[in-house]
Parts: structure tokens; sequence; C-alpha cells
């Protein structure tokens, strides 16, 4: 029973991509998919480099996650992100599945002490970014300072430029940047939240590479740490930093953590506990609100809208998302959500809310789809005109389903606000890799529905002599 299962599972999830395939000339301004010889568990746009007539090209920072027979690795990539209404319809369609995409392509390759589980990059300095691995420390590194290695058995691990320490226990996903200051929010399974300055590191890096990375800088707060923890780490000088503030009131592992898009000192943190928390560091190291009973599962992903920041998003192994307004967050300290979206079979594990209109999110599962939300749609009348199949959930208005496995990680990016980056892990599915996705829907799907019919108006009468 259990294999005429899985076969029937494996055959739907066939289906729907068959059928996905057929409407990606329709639904897609633009799409690129790369195969990956390893799953990468974390994707995310860097910043854009270059800007040409038809294309621009922009930083991309993914990980192999391999099975030992060669290094993990973080992978800084330059990626040609074709501007909108530029591809041709039936080119965006005929890719290779077991291919690698021309538009992706590998700049550097950094030997990552143990696997890349979370990727986030700093905003004040491009160059920096962060990473998650199975080890209680957060491991930051210097894009531009970092020496290229070929990842080959037995190579010796890349040397973090700065190591945050303070975990108890394992950190291997809740990790976060600040907006507004050089400030790095962790979470673990020492059921802790922890948040460092690298104020200081920062200037020392961006001033002299060289010097950061050698034994004796690092600044007045660091010390040199001994190791990056796992098991197969060596012994490294890497100088590290110890914690601002260490935040306890999860009962259970923090599975993601968030900032205030607005303030330095507020955040916010989810965990295995069901609970939901806000935080803020003029208040001290006890949580401001406890949402207790925020899912009815463990809570997966969290984001803070940077365009409303009273809407918070949760994702679930319940398979849902909520909608919380952080001015009436609990009943009873139950969690009480404005609204729960329901549109996976599959635990939620990642949400992002768009960065160019407010209303906007998406979220990502184990199902192997991304949905597209509005909850501005929720309520309203749907037209008739193609808008939404009767069945579909309140607020979903696209729903991408190139991948056939689960959808570990996405990205919005800024540069390019509807342009979408996703990766998943298809271990599971098609016997192993990945599959890197970067699309566009078309922008008949989101622009004002006036706007639309307006533009398709013009096309009216070249339409009527259309032959069927």
């Amino acid at each position: 029973m259990k294999e005429m299962r899985g076969k029937g599972a494996e055959e739907t999830v066939n289906e729907r991509y068959t059928q996905w395939k057929s409407l990606v000339p329709v639904l897609y301004d633009w799409l690129a998919n790369h195969n990956l010889v390893w799953p990468s568990l974390s994707c995310r746009w860097g910043p854009q480099l270059e800007q040409a007539t038809y294309k621009n090209r922009q930083r991309l920072y993914l990980s192999e996650q391999t099975d030992g027979s060669v290094p993990n690795t973080l992978v800084i990539a330059n990626c040609e992100v074709v501007k909108p209404r530029v591809a041709a319809a039936e080119h965006i369609s005929q890719f290779n599945e077991e291919a690698r995409s021309p538009f992706v392509k590998k700049y550097k390759t950094i030997i990552h002490p143990g696997e890349v589980n979370r990727i986030r990059e700093l905003p004040q300095n491009s160059k920096i970014v962060a990473t998650h691995t199975d080890s209680p420390d957060v491991l930051i590194w210097d894009i531009e300072a970092q020496p290229n290695r070929h990842a080959v058995l037995g190579a010796s691990n890349s040397r973090p430029d700065l190591l945050l320490t303070g975990h108890q226990d394992y950190a291997e996903f809740a990790l976060a940047m600040c907006h507004s200051e050089p400030f790095v929010l962790s979470g673990g399974k020492d059921k802790s939240v922890i948040l460092w300055s690298i104020h200081d590191h920062i200037s020392s890096l961006a001033s002299d590479p060289g010097s950061a990375r050698s034994p004796g800088s690092g600044g007045a707060n660091a010390k040199h740490a001994s190791k990056t923890g796992g098991s197969n780490d060596k012994p490294t000088d890497s100088p590290s930093v110890e914690p601002r503030g260490i935040y306890q009131g999860h009962g259970d592992t923090v599975e993601d953590v968030q900032f205030c898009p607005t303030s330095a000192q507020e955040f916010c943190s989810v965990g295995d506990d069901s609970c939901l928390i806000l935080w803020d560091t003029r208040a001290g190291s006890s949580p401001v609100v406890k949402v207790e009973k925020a899912h009815d599962a463990d809570l997966h992903c969290v984001d803070w809208n940077p365009n409303d920041v009273n809407l918070i998003l949760t994702g679930s192994a319940d398979n849902t998302v909520r909608m919380f307004d952080r001015r009436n967050l609990t009943s009873g300290q139950v969690g009480s959500p404005i609204y729960t979206f329901e549109g996976h079979n599959a635990a939620v594990l990642c949400v992002q809310w768009s960065p160019d209109k407010s209303s906007v999110f998406g979220s990502s599962a184990e199902d192997g789809v991304l949905n597209i939300w509005d909850h501005e749609k929720i309520g309203k009348k749907q037209d008739s005109v193609g808008s939404k199949p009767s069945n579909a959930p309140p607020g979903l208005f696209f729903r991408h389903a190139g991948h056939r496995d689960k959808i570990v990680d996405f990205h919005w990016n800024a540069s390019d606000p509807w342009t979408i980056v996703s990766v998943s892990d298809d271990c599971g599915s098609t016997g192993g890799g990945g599959t890197l996705q970067i699309w566009r829907m078309i922008d008949l799907i989101y622009r004002p529905e006036e706007e639309v019919l307006a533009e398709l108006d013009t096309f009216k009468s070249h339409l009527m002599t259309c032959q069927a």
C-alpha cells in the first residue's frame, strides 16, 4: 500500500509539472531553470552589478550540500536577469531539466566548514554575508576578500572572517540581518535568541581586508576562537565577537528570527514550541509579547512586512500561513491571527513579503509549490475573466509549480521586485541534486485590472482578425 501511495503521489507531481510546463509561455515573462548537482538549502540575491539594455547582472548566493565526497561550499554566482517584456514566450519554455542555465555562472567558491543551512546578506555592506551551519557559531564572510577555492576532497576549509559566538547548542536555521544597523540575530537548539553587533569588524574588513583575517585583528570586544564547530572542522584563528544580548523565552528550538524593518531594537522569533515572540532590547531580555499557540504545530518561518510594520507572517508544519497584527496578537495568550492562508498540503518552510507591494507575499512548502498571495484580495468579488479558479483559496493569485520536490528557500529580488529565485532539494524525487529557478510572472497577472484591460483593448481589433 505504501509503495502504491508513493507511486500515486509521484504521478501527481509529474502530472502537475507537465501541466505547469505547458503553461510557461502564457504565465511567465521570464524563466531560467538551473540544474544543481548538489542540493542548496538557501538562495539569496546579492547586489546588482551592472545594468544593460536587455538584462542586468546581479550577485546570487547559493550553497552546495554534498554527501562528503567533496566539500560543502558557499557559492557566489553572477546571474543575468533578463528585463521585463524582453524574453520570447517560446524561448522560456524550451529548457532542459538536466542542464545548467547560461544565465547563472559561478564567480567564487568558498569551502564551508559544514553544510550551509542559511545565508543572509548585510544591507549596509554588500560584500558581507552570514551563514549558519551545524554548529553553535554564526560565520561571517567578506565575499570579495575571500580567496576562490577549488572544492576537492581533502581541501582545507576556508577561514571565516569573523565568528559570532554565544550559542550553547547548534544554531542551524534562524538567522537575520538588521536593515539599519550592522546587527546579526540568531536562534538555535539552546532555545535562545542572540543579538550581536559587528560594527567594529565591518569597519576593519572594509578598510583593510588582509588585517581583518590575520591573528591579532578583531577589535576590543573580540577574542580568538579555537574552532568553528562541527565534526569536520579544523582549528582557526578567526576573530570572534561575543553577544550584545541573549534572549530567552522559547521552550524549544528557535527556527526563525526577523528584525522589525523600522527598528534595530525590535525583533521577533518563532520556534518548535508553537510560539511567536516579540522582543525589544530596551525592555530587557524577557519577551515583550509571547503568543503561546501561534499555530497548531511547530513554526518554521517568520517575516515582518517592510511596508506595513504592523503585519507579521508565520509559516508552520500545520501546512498554513498566518498573518498577525502586532497590535492585537493574542486572545487569552492564544494566537489571534487576522487570517489563516490554506494553500499548501505540506509543511510551510519559507514565507516572505514582497519588497514592492505591501499586501503581497510568497510562501513555499514541502509540497513543491510556491504560492503568491495578496491579502487585499480576500473577501473581494473575483472577476470571472480567468482571474482564478473558483476552488482556489482566498487571496491566492499565482501558483509556481515548476519544482518537483520541497522548495526549501526563495527570495524576492529587491532590484527587480517581481523576479523571484527559488530552490528545491530534489533528493526525494528525481534521485538527487536540486533545482534553482529564477522567474517572473507575466505582468498582466499582477498589474491593476483597469490598466490590463485598457492594454488588451488596444489589441482587440488585431485579435478579432486572428484565426482560432
